[in-house]
């Protein structure tokens, strides 16, 4: 219950009404002298601070020469312009603000109150000063969570530009609004959304505390079943998400390439979202993968960027003249189950020659045949080579459509096979010093007196 407040003097009310100009500029100049932020505003923002803190001394005076009680409200000193304050001086810096006028206030305490009215002025003062760090704290939140909508919404929308790889002026200026218009280092994120109390906000606001402790940003959002994620500033991506993956619900966390900034992210999501669409085909795959890891699972899927990527990984550097033997052999590593023994007896050369293609074979795809995963993401970058070649070189007229062998590249002859065959057939009948061999011939002769290597 209340107590009746007592009222002050007609001399203390208006000594106090007519020192209010006074107040406000010793205020100004207490700030001025003892407050080094207030120091470094702008003269637009410093005006800003004066206007609030002599609204504050004003709103004080009125509430004082009040003859009923009741609490003061100092709402309407922050109503002017709130997004302007909150924007130029933090919420510690207007209760730094608040300390200086009523430190002011106190110190002329003395010469305003009248005779027996100097302790209600202090409690007065005090009193106010309360009710203006309430309400300073009202409008900071008010204005934070009005900020952190428009910013969720904001961040919705680059999301989804992203993912129409629409990277226009808008998305740039929203981009930009949200502090992302310099990041780098980029890397488009998706899996399953958890199953948390207060649906998709709370599983957003996890993986972006998450995030942030390893020192990277990250816009986030829900879409249906699905958590996405950007991720800026990191050229870790694996390592963080791997990190951070129980944000997401159970199921595969597929990872895009890291692309150069976040105009260039649709690559990364158009792959990412490809890859968590295969990732069913590979039961064994690890919770967190990255698309370039299913590129085999995305081309059978129907994926045409991941259909071209392993054909320009896998079959156009085998198929290049220089390499023709390296594609025989893998087509007869692959056919013979990865058999070492029969390779070589199939490609009537020596095991040593075989595990050295092999390792050119490494060397120019990045794929070990020897790793039954690796072996079969080749083979299907063969078939799909094969089929891509044969639809850009139909068959030439009098060729029968069975002439080449099943290991050969369609649409193209045999002849590395062939040559490679005859030329180890004519070598073991011709008598010695009639066949000149070539310098592959020789390398892979060395090699058979070299220790058997994989």
């Amino acid at each position: 219950m209340s107590r009746h407040r007592r009222h002050p003097s007609e001399a203390t009310s208006r000594a106090v009404e007519r020192s209010a100009g006074e107040l406000a500029t010793l205020a100004s100049q207490r700030m001025d002298e003892h407050l080094r932020w207030y120091r470094e505003l702008s003269a637009e923002e410093r005006s800003q601070v004066g206007l609030v803190a002599q609204a504050g001394i004003s709103q004080f005076i009125a509430w004082f020469h009040q003859e009923e009680s009741h609490p003061p409200s100092a709402i309407s000193i922050f109503a002017n312009a709130p997004q302007e304050l909150t924007r130029s001086v933090s919420l510690r810096q207007t209760l730094d603000l608040v300390r200086t006028v009523v430190d002011v206030v106190e110190s002329r305490v003395e010469s305003l109150a009248g005779p027996g009215d100097e302790q209600l002025l202090r409690e007065s003062v005090l009193r106010f000063s309360r009710e203006i760090a309430f309400a300073a704290a009202e409008v900071y939140a008010g204005a934070a969570e009005a900020r952190g909508a428009w910013d969720a919404r904001l961040e919705a929308l680059v999301v989804d530009g992203v993912l129409r790889g629409e990277a226009d002026e808008s998305m740039q200026s929203r981009a930009s609004a949200l502090g992302w218009g310099e990041v780098a280092d980029v890397t488009f994120v998706v899996g399953t959304t958890p199953s948390l109390a207060g649906g998709a906000v709370p599983a957003v606001d996890d993986l972006r505390r998450s995030v942030r402790q390893h020192g990277v940003e990250a816009l986030a959002i829900v879409q249906r079943s699905r958590l996405i994620a950007i991720l800026g500033g990191t050229r870790d991506a694996l390592r963080v998400v791997e990190a951070v993956s129980d944000c997401f619900g159970p199921g595969p966390v597929v990872l895009g390439p890291t692309v150069p900034h976040l105009f260039a992210a649709g690559r990364s999501a158009r792959a990412a979202l490809s890859g968590l669409a295969a990732a069913a085909a590979w039961p064994e795959a690890p919770r967190v993968v990255e698309s370039d890891a299913l590129l085999a699972e995305r081309a059978l899927a129907g994926d045409q960027p991941a259909s071209r990527a392993l054909v320009d990984r896998v079959h156009r550097p085998l198929a290049a003249a220089s390499h023709a033997a390296l594609l025989t052999t893998a087509t007869a590593y692959l056919e013979s189950g990865g058999a070492l023994e029969a390779t070589a007896r199939t490609l009537f050369v020596h095991p040593n020659t075989v595990r050295y293609r092999l390792g050119r074979i490494c060397d120019a795809t990045g794929y070990d045949l020897t790793v039954p995963r690796e072996a079969w993401t080749v083979r299907i970058a063969l078939a799909m080579g094969r089929l891509a070649a044969a639809r850009s070189s139909p068959p030439a007229a009098g060729v029968s459509r069975g002439s080449t062998r099943t290991g050969g590249i369609a649409g193209m002859s045999d002849s590395a096979d062939s040559a490679d065959s005859a030329d180890s057939a004519d070598r073991s009948r011709a008598p010695r010093g009639q066949v000149k061999p070539s310098a592959d011939v020789l390398l892979e002769e060395t090699s058979k007196l070299s220790p058997a290597t994989s």
